[in-house]
């Protein structure tokens, strides 16, 4: 044990606390974070992937409970009624084909009465910053379809303002909106604030659809994998570091040995050794 007795040095056992407390964050922390957002991001896909093909349900069946099924974010649907006159919404720092945009949304109400919260689709925005003349939607009953999209996260920081008589948000939500259009709108029951219908290509009162999301995973688990690489190699590497140290320790007691021993010959006095000599001996000497 007393070979051992470097180790509790505070150098090596400050390097000891640091490459735990670095692990358990690897196992505990960093690598389950990376593992849970390539999970998020897969079932996302997957509840893509199967909207395409799927056949839209009606939306008064997922407001009612009574879609066969889990209603969840993605899913394809109609609805029939009439766009409500006046509610347009326009939803800024939005981008369409890399260029500034605007969300466009209106509130549309059903044949039996409750009003949804659409979303019509994207438009360029003029000079760079302005909204472009927004057309009303077609008035008259209505059949659109589109798919569920959960309320977004509304910032404290970014308050809806009126600009030429037309409401600006920065997000799309269900209760921002109620609040902002005055009107009581039905949230479908998908999502902790409610969801929204974001309408699809060539639908009445549409513009430019918004993308579906890229189908890719992302490098989420090549991340996740990283980490826990990293968090088993940082203690095999200070377990190597200490086991090289033992054995250069190992290497230098006869030398120190012989020289003690009174009997042994007498020898000339050794040249200091310096520490660029000690580390080239270790760790090998530059060759050119």
């Amino acid at each position: 044990m007393r070979r051992l007795a470097f180790l509790l040095r505070p150098g090596w056992l400050i390097l000891a606390v640091v490459v735990a407390g670095f692990a358990y964050m690897c196992f505990t922390v960093l690598a389950p974070w990376q593992l849970g957002k390539n999970e998020t991001t897969s079932d996302r896909n997957q509840l893509i992937a199967d909207s395409v093909h799927a056949d839209p349900v009606a939306v008064t069946d997922i407001l009612d409970g009574d879609a066969v099924g889990a209603a969840t974010e993605w899913r394809k649907v109609y609805a029939e009624g009439s766009y409500v006159p006046d509610s347009t919404v326009l939803v800024r720092l939005r981008h369409l084909d890399g260029a500034p945009g605007f969300g466009v949304l209106s509130a549309f109400t059903l044949t039996d009465g409750r009003t949804l919260l659409v979303d019509r689709g994207l438009v360029a925005a003029v000079d760079g910053s302005q909204p472009p003349p927004i057309d009303p939607p077609p008035a008259g009953v209505q059949r659109v379809e589109g798919r569920i999209r959960v309320s977004e996260n509304v910032d404290p920081q970014r308050t809806p303002a009126v600009q030429n008589g037309i409401p600006h948000v920065y997000s799309i939500d269900i209760p921002q909106e109620t609040t902002v259009l005055g009107i009581p709108l039905t949230p479908i029951p998908v999502g902790d604030r409610g969801s929204y219908l974001q309408l699809s290509d060539g639908q009445p009162g549409a513009f430019t659809p918004v993308p579906l999301p890229q189908l890719d995973a992302g490098p989420y688990l090549s991340y996740g994998l990283q980490w826990l690489a990293f968090g088993i190699m940082a203690p095999l590497g200070l377990g190597y570091f200490a086991w090289a140290e033992i054995r250069e320790r190992r290497r230098q007691r006869p030398a120190a040995k012989a020289g003690s021993d009174p009997a042994a010959p007498s020898t000339p006095e050794p040249e200091p050794v310096t520490i660029e000599a000690r580390l080239a001996d270790r760790y090998g000497r530059d060759r050119h």
